[in-house]
């Protein structure tokens, strides 16, 4: 019963912990990177599909991203739900064929704009591995026919496997952090 429930946990907080890294992955940088498009939906006859189903993307420059769809009805909506995204700021152009995708150089205001929001996701990754936290301590207080010894070892693993998640966020944060700021 103990190691379902430490079990379970450590398993949430092993995805609590991917879904932050995903989304530090998000966050441009200096380079264009194929996954700051990765959370972007476009809307594909009537339903939100991702970018990356429609279409391939390729990197052949630091600052530019090329996307060529799958099917090219869908090239003017790719391109509205680029243009439309948070926090990329892009130049795009669309030939017909492909879409062409340019990010503007990054300013100093806008890099520690970015770390300010790398932080805060860092914040959030932390509080969802507390609420994980939280209840595996409640299902282990509430198992009766465990002794108090038992629970107490249990909580104390709890507790490192926790701290395990929140130090490798912290040190996904830590390198986000200095590719915001390396110039």
């Amino acid at each position: 019963m103990i190691s379902d429930v430490l079990a379970e946990a450590k398993d949430k907080m092993d995805k609590a912990l991917e879904v932050a890294k995903d989304d530090f992955g998000t966050v441009r940088t200096g380079r264009a990177n194929p996954l700051l498009f990765q959370k972007i939906l476009v809307d594909y006859y009537g339903s939100p599909t991702p970018l990356a189903q429609l279409a391939s993307l390729n990197n052949p420059e630091a600052r530019t991203l090329i996307i060529t769809p799958f099917d090219k009805t869908a090239l003017k909506e790719i391109e509205k739900a680029i243009v439309a995204a948070p926090n990329l700021g892009a130049n795009v152009g669309n030939d017909g064929e492909i879409v062409r995708v340019t990010l503007p150089e990054l300013t100093e205001e806008r890099r520690r704009d970015f770390v300010k929001l790398v932080r805060d996701k860092g914040e959030q990754a932390k509080v969802a591995l507390r609420n994980i936290r939280r209840k595996a301590k409640d299902d282990l207080d509430a198992l009766k026919e465990v002794g108090e010894d038992e629970i107490s070892r249990a909580e104390k693993d709890l507790e490192a496997t926790t701290k395990a998640h929140v130090d490798a966020i912290d040190d996904a944060l830590k390198r986000k952090e200095s590719e915001l700021l390396e110039v």
